[in-house]
């Protein structure tokens, strides 16, 4: 076995065990050197990344990779814990990796001002991504609500950053109250797989899963919660609150955590409950119903995830607040090609005898459209949050209505929102149009008429932003912004990585579905594949 080998080997566990052990050491070489230890943080991620390639470029030839911690024979009776691997754990971590190495680099300077506290920013930062990187990437449904914990917890502690600030405190509040709330629903779902079934392994609890009474509690409590996590409508409060009061940096990051929680949600759904979704059993057909039922919940909680979303950014003054209502808006997008996955089945019949179980195209399509629009989703709102980052490093404003003729000053910044702005509404040549493209497609095929309205949603929005562009960036100059300049090298670094990426993926949406989206969505519709991984190999 030769290097490259043994590297891809311990993969999974190293891409956890880097940034742990990296947060713990930062206080350390802190001593030496501020730039040190920015260095040492940005040096570290980049080893991260280095693991998560290897390990991407193996799962999407050879298919799922586990790893057990413990021993490795069923009949010694100690506890394990497992990662299992396949196309969508890393086409998570492959997100989370380019969110996190992006916020390093803008911190570099947009935290240079802040004169206490930055070996705990980073010892934070590292952490989340740690938590985020686990929920991604275990097998094990108790270890995935370990590193939800340590998410909610250095995500509230990060949040509430800027202790000096009153909204920021609230935010934190609200924020953690939410999050525990939620934590003990898991834990209390989590019991009764474990009081059912002594099983916490995500394969094995598919492969033994009767779909009992309890079960469905279980599958509505963990749903709820992480739909609430990922901030699905009427859970949404705590979205742009968070969002707006941390400092940009910080909530690109927790838009990965939120992603690794809407993650959470479809790997329970579509591998811990797939065979019953996925089920072509025709003794099962009052079932096929029921899930049908279960995706148009799912459909009219999106719309309407999608509707308060646009609709409270439409009122919204601070610049921040009005991109996390956006954001809000963007995960409705993402559940609803869940949702029409979900609904489009149907039975066949001759006369009044079903003879077969359909599953359309289109409710793949819709599925890659979810996605897809995952990455397109934390590209462009953490685009749009940076350059309001920017905008507050410049002015220290973020009230738009105090914002005007900031072109004249910050011609690049300029250029990044105006990025964003077409990213987030769906414009082409931008990645948002490819993976909304899809959604709308498969969705018209379901129902046309949610279809329309969630195009004029993205044509709403980008009357939103356009608004914003004109009073913001194009609007009359006046006099205190006289001596504003544009921001420094590293965070237009920053931004510029990110804007790069969503133009390569508009105009190479092919290429980005081929080779990434599609295995991830094979992942979730095929679970056999994870299940007999686990089952047949540990």
């Amino acid at each position: 076995m030769n290097l490259i080998d043994i590297l891809i080997q311990h993969s999974p566990p190293l891409i956890v065990a880097v940034p742990l052990f990296s947060a713990f050491l930062i206080p350390l070489v802190s001593r030496i050197n501020e730039k040190v230890r920015n260095a040492f943080a940005l040096v570290m991620m980049s080893i991260t990344g280095f693991f998560i390639a290897l390990l991407a470029s193996d799962v999407f030839a050879n298919g799922p990779r586990i790893y057990v911690f413990g021993a490795k024979d069923l009949a010694i009776p100690v506890v394990r814990i497992l990662f299992e691997v396949d196309s969508l754990s890393v086409f998570m971590a492959i997100v989370t990796f380019i969110l996190v190495f992006v916020s390093l680099v803008y911190s570099w300077s947009f935290m240079k001002k802040e004169n206490d506290g930055l070996d705990k920013y980073y010892t934070l930062i590292l952490l989340l991504v740690t938590s985020t990187l686990g929920m991604e990437l275990t097998g094990d449904i108790f270890n995935f609500f370990v590193f939800l914990e340590i998410s909610c917890i250095s995500s509230c502690a990060l949040i509430a950053f800027w202790v000096h600030k009153a909204e920021a405190l609230e935010a934190a509040f609200k924020y953690i109250v939410i999050s525990s709330i939620g934590a003990l629903f898991v834990l209390f779902a989590i019991g009764i797989f474990y009081a059912q079934y002594n099983a916490l392994n995500i394969a094995t609890l598919s492969n033994v899963l009767q779909f009992t009474f309890l079960d469905k509690i279980a599958l509505v409590l963990l749903v709820v919660v992480l739909g609430m996590k990922a901030g699905l409508v009427p859970m949404h409060m705590w979205l742009p609150d968070s969002y707006g009061q941390a400092p940009p940096s910080v909530t690109i990051v927790i838009i990965g955590a939120t992603q690794a929680s809407l993650y959470g949600a479809f790997r329970i759904i579509s591998t811990i409950y797939g065979n019953f979704f996925n089920s072509t059993d025709l003794s099962v057909v009052n079932f096929v119903l029921n899930t049908n039922a279960i995706g148009w919940v799912i459909i009219i909680l999106a719309i309407l995830t999608i509707l308060i979303g646009v609709v409270m950014a439409l009122i919204q003054t601070d610049f921040r607040r009005l991109i996390g209502f956006v954001a809000v808006a963007e995960i409705g997008y993402i559940f609803l090609g869940m949702g029409v996955r979900l609904a489009s089945k149907y039975v066949e019949s001759v006369g009044n005898v079903p003879t077969a179980i359909v599953f359309p195209a289109y409710g793949s399509i819709a599925l890659q459209g979810s996605i897809f629009h995952i990455i397109n989703d934390c590209l462009d709102i953490s685009l749009l949050f940076l350059v309001a980052g920017a905008i507050y490093y410049a002015t220290r404003e973020t009230s738009l209505d105090e914002m005007s003729g900031l072109a004249r000053k910050m011609k690049y910044t300029t250029v990044f929102f105006l990025i964003g702005l077409l990213a987030v509404s769906g414009v082409p040549p931008m990645n948002g149009f490819s993976s909304k493209l899809l959604i709308y497609e498969s969705t018209y095929q379901l129902n046309p008429i949610i279809s329309i309205i969630a195009i004029l949603a993205s044509i709403m929005l980008l009357a939103v932003f356009v608004k914003v562009f004109y009073s913001a960036f194009l609007g009359p100059k006046i006099s205190k912004f006289e001596n504003v300049e544009e921001v420094p090298k590293s965070m237009l670094i920053g931004m510029g990585v990110i804007a790069c990426i969503i133009i390569i993926f508009g105009l190479f949406p092919n290429m980005i579905i081929h080779y990434l989206v599609e295995p991830a969505a094979n992942a979730l519709i095929n679970n056999a594949q994870y299940i007999s991984t686990v089952l047949g190999g540990v």
